[in-house]
């Protein structure tokens, strides 16, 4: 049935009969990327934060010598000799939901994410919002909102996480997303390391993306940067990128595009079993990392002394 009956005279001359046709090769459809819309939200939820701190801030009303009054009026900057990146006082920081280790140990655990949506100025926050574009839209694209959300958050828990570790006087006053976005980094740097079937040019988008990762990670020795929060929140991304962002094999093809009946002699397995030993020793590290930092910031008291601000 479906065969071609042989042909009388290839019987006749001794000659085999022809094989059956060969089965086209099964192709897949191209994966669409998905449609970004959170990382765009955040952006504007930064900035709509940003402007609701300058309102809360009101520099005219304690200060004379504030920038662009006559332009920005209540929304004006503090002077650059207390701000110098065109943004708020520390007591207005503080009181939004700045991370303070002090604070954190009293009772106030919220403040470990609302501090990665408060910026220390417009400069600081313009450098973590256009990085946020550059890396995040190409990931929610590629694995989705869900993940790319979850990946930010805990990020920026992380960094905020070990900014409080290190922080063993209490004195700084931390904010910024920096930490969420080393998050990101540290996931595309192991999205790399667990996809690397998939991938060609392997070596010089590893060497590109270190590269990259170096340089930002430079940025936290400049004065005033809390490079703790950035190191945190890259080792928090770069764990949950094992676990959040695997992809499927090289060659893999999933059941749903083989045609019923379709004999394939070399089927693949979807993951290949380092990328499951990556994932649960990553896991487990994670979730061992977070409830050991966590216990040990309840434990802990800290020496009271002049808070200092830090931008991450």
């Amino acid at each position: 049935m479906g065969k071609r009956p042989p042909n009388p005279s290839d019987i006749e001359n001794g000659l085999p009969p022809l094989p059956p046709p060969a089965r086209p090769p099964i192709r897949p459809p191209i994966p669409v990327p998905w449609y970004a819309w959170l990382v765009p939200l955040i952006f504007a939820a930064n900035f709509v934060t940003f402007t609701i701190t300058m309102y809360v801030n009101d520099c005219p009303a304690r200060s004379d010598e504030c920038l662009l009054f006559d332009v920005l009026g209540r929304l004006s900057f503090q002077p650059i000799k207390e701000n110098m990146l065109l943004g708020p006082s520390i007591p207005t920081l503080r009181r939004l939901g700045a991370l303070e280790r002090r604070l954190v140990e009293e009772g106030e655990r919220w403040r470990l994410i609302s501090c990665i949506w408060l910026h220390g100025g417009l400069l600081h926050l313009l450098a973590n919002m256009i990085s946020l574009l550059c890396i995040g839209m190409r990931l929610e694209q590629e694995f989705g909102f869900l993940r790319i959300g979850a990946l930010y958050v805990l990020s920026g828990l992380g960094g905020s996480l070990m900014s409080c570790l290190t922080d063993s006087r209490g004195e700084r006053v931390s904010v910024g997303a920096s930490g969420a976005l080393f998050g990101l980094l540290g996931a595309m740097l192991s999205e790399l390391i667990t996809n690397w079937t998939i991938y060609e040019n392997k070596c010089t988008a590893l060497m590109t993306l270190i590269l990259i990762i170096a340089l930002n990670l430079s940025v936290g020795f400049l004065p005033r940067v809390d490079n703790s929060a950035h190191c945190g929140g890259f080792l928090a991304g770069f764990l949950l990128g094992f676990v959040l962002l695997l992809r499927p094999q090289y060659g893999y093809v999933s059941p749903e595009y083989i045609p019923p009946g379709y004999d394939m002699k070399h089927k693949k397995s979807k993951y290949k079993c380092y990328q499951h030993f990556f994932r649960f020793t990553s896991l487990a590290i994670l979730l061992a990392g977070f409830i050991a930092g966590y216990a040990k910031l309840l434990r802990e008291h800290t020496v009271g002394s002049e808070p200092f601000r830090d931008v991450n």
